[in-house]
């Protein structure tokens, strides 16, 4: 692949990792495409049939999905997928890009209305089922069966307009995440796009694994009337909780030091951007997060507690006042994002830690300073899958 690239060979690196992963590193020249993108947006990208398609990922499932979706659309490339992405990139000692922002470009219609058509045609030799906006109500209504709504489009064109009571899951990293998704074995899935082709990609695959899927075809664009992200289903917290504003704490902050505000964002988030001072605090080890808290402050007197929107701490305060008798305990309103919002100023880096960062395992392919034996680890792992549901014999997946 290295040496395809360095002699300028006519050759196309298409990424299907999330766009966020593609910026942590890609393989040089490498553009991002999301494996529900790739059937709409790779004949524009490689327009002259004699191209070659190269598809990545970060190991094999998605680049393996991706180009499996190109063939069976019937792209008329050659179209291969990169073994070991970009783990194996870095095993061989060679170098990645980081902070790239290459993406797709927008599809002319013809082109969108070509891979609609292919997308279609795949989706019916999969057995993909159709449905319409009036199924959803006696769908959502049924107290014995669980259906599952999903916009496979990108988290932008979601947050611009969604069918009410859709979540966004962009389709190829729905097809790898079912587990994540979709936990209850047997439900029935729904998916929607605007273009006819992500979705019926996304679905096809869903059904070869057993799923039944159903796709809304033609959504009309008066239906999108929801916008922004999907609100969580969340218990309401068991009493009053005292909120603070932004403008009382930057008040506070500016007073004195016996304010201490504490995130309970994951670990990942508050490393990339928290308020200035704060410590970051793992429910789990509270206790021992607060002592160590109260040892490094011991002057504070109040205690803030936030997250991204303070949907979680809001589940921190009641405890948090349990283990600190004598300390004001409020909640930021509005979480580290009105913070944000407010033009409050941020810091980054593992500044303060009340807790060890153990809160999410960390995948070998997620950064770029995993040990080299858990990169090779992941990819033996991920090799012997195929062996493994072999013996198991519970995989169900069907080939078309």
């Amino acid at each position: 692949m290295q040496a395809l690239i360095e002699s300028r060979a006519n050759v196309v690196v298409l990424d299907a990792r999330r766009f966020d992963e593609y910026q942590t590193m890609s393989i040089p020249s490498g553009i991002s495409v999301p494996g529900a993108e790739l059937v709409l947006r790779a004949a524009a990208l490689a327009p002259d049939p004699s191209t070659h398609i190269v598809v990545n990922c970060a190991g094999r499932t998605r680049s393996i999905i991706g180009t499996q979706s190109l063939v069976n659309a019937g792209l008329p490339n050659r179209i291969t997928a990169l073994r070991n992405g970009t783990i194996g990139w870095l095993l061989a000692c060679q170098t990645l890009d980081h902070g790239a922002s290459r993406r797709a470009p927008v599809v002319s219609a013809e082109q969108q209305t070509r891979a609609a058509g292919q997308a279609r045609a795949v989706a019916d030799r999969a057995g993909v089922r159709r449905a319409t906006l009036a199924d959803l109500p006696g769908w959502a209504a049924e107290a014995d069966r669980t259906t599952y709504r999903f916009d496979v489009r990108t988290p932008e064109e979601f947050a611009q307009g969604h069918l009410p009571g859709f979540r966004s899951a962009p389709g190829g990293q729905l097809v790898q995440e079912t587990d994540h998704q979709a936990p209850v074995r047997g439900a029935r899935i729904v998916l929607t796009d605007t273009d006819g082709v992500r979705a019926n990609m996304s679905a096809s695959w869903l059904a070869q694994m057993g799923w039944e899927v159903h796709v809304i075809d033609a959504v009309p664009a008066q239906a999108l009337t929801e916008t922004g992200s999907a609100p969580t289903a969340v218990p309401p917290p068991e009493q009053p909780i005292p909120l603070i504003s932004v403008a009382t704490l930057q008040g506070w902050l500016a007073e004195d030091a016996s304010t201490v505000v504490i995130d309970f964002t994951t670990s990942a988030n508050y490393v990339k951007r928290h308020i200035p001072g704060a410590w970051w605090a793992l429910r789990s080890q509270l206790a021992e997060g607060l002592a160590q808290i109260r040892h490094q402050a011991p002057g504070v007197q109040r205690l803030v507690l936030t997250c991204g929107t303070s949907a979680l701490a809001a589940y921190a305060v009641a405890e948090t006042a349990r283990l600190s008798p004598g300390l004001s305990v409020s909640l930021l309103d509005g979480g580290t994002q009105a913070w944000i919002d407010a033009g409050g100023p941020l810091e980054s880096g593992e500044t303060r830690l009340a807790a060890p960062r153990i809160d999410r395992y960390r995948r070998p392919y997620e950064g770029t300073d995993a040990p080299r034996e858990a990169m090779q680890g992941y990819l033996d792992w991920e090799f012997g899958l195929v062996e493994q549901l072999g013996r198991d014999g519970t995989h169900g997946f069907r080939v078309i």
